[in-house]
């Protein structure tokens, strides 16, 4: 049974998230939808992430299964003929082994926080990034990153509703930069808890803002206690940029 892994693109606006729920369209189902009036055959899609609804990815990793072997570039045109209109676009089609897993495989996962940071309100960025009027000042906030850095238990920057067996993540990077009116927060692992990121960024801001010292990061990490988080950063803003994996052998 041929398995094909696809690098996707996509606006979560419109969905719930990635993975199918009762409640809303999502980003799998509407791929699983496009593979079945493609291909005659419903298959389930598994993803590297499982992003929120809201989070967009610019390039989210999947595989799936089918019952015959389809050229890759077929498959993928054909795949994004039959998930219009929905905002996502299939990158890249390629066959991979039956012992891939989108998820399982992964060796890295990085993500990317866009903040807008102006008076004037967002037009053609409007729910593409965090609109944030009062000034930050990006070096606090890298200052305050740098404590993430490492194995920690993440608790404090961990939902309530994560599922994960354990809070202790090794965070390999996370980095702030400014290019004009837009930061950027960039943060690399293995893998990630439910709502990790976009608790790290709300805190981040804090220290922005001034409201914050960067130590104060250090010292919520160190309360393992979600009440010791800023705010949570809003989805919109949150892309899914990369998904790694070690090369064949």
């Amino acid at each position: 049974m041929p398995r094909y892994r696809i690098t996707v693109e996509y606006d979560g606006a419109p969905f719930v998230g990635w993975q199918l729920q009762i409640n809303g369209p999502s980003v799998a189902g509407a791929i699983a939808n496009a593979i079945a009036q493609l291909t005659g055959r419903e298959t389930a899609v598994h993803g590297a992430g499982r992003t929120d609804a809201g989070v967009h990815a610019l390039a989210q990793v999947a595989h799936f299964d089918l019952d015959t072997a389809w050229d890759r570039l077929k498959l993928r045109e054909g795949l994004n003929a039959c998930v219009r209109p929905h905002p996502i676009a299939i990158l890249d089609v390629e066959g991979v082994s039956d012992d891939f897993h989108a998820r399982y495989s992964a060796t890295a996962r990085h993500y990317l926080y866009r903040i807008v940071n102006r008076r004037p309100p967002l037009t053609v960025e409007l729910g593409r990034a965090w609109h944030v009027g009062q000034p930050l000042d990006e070096r606090a906030m890298q200052d305050g990153a740098a404590y993430l850095v490492g194995r920690h238990d993440f608790t404090t920057f961990r939902s309530a509703e994560c599922q994960a067996a354990s809070p202790l993540k090794t965070l390999d990077a996370v980095t702030v930069s400014r290019l004009g009116e837009v930061i950027e927060i960039s943060a690399s692992a293995r893998s990630f808890l439910h709502n990790q990121v976009r608790s790290m960024v709300g805190s981040l801001k804090l220290v922005g803002e001034g409201k914050w010292l960067p130590i104060d990061v250090k010292r919520a990490l160190e309360a393992r206690d979600r009440s010791a988080c800023g705010p949570v950063a809003p989805p919109h803003g949150l892309y899914l940029l990369r998904v790694d994996y070690a090369e064949p052998k």
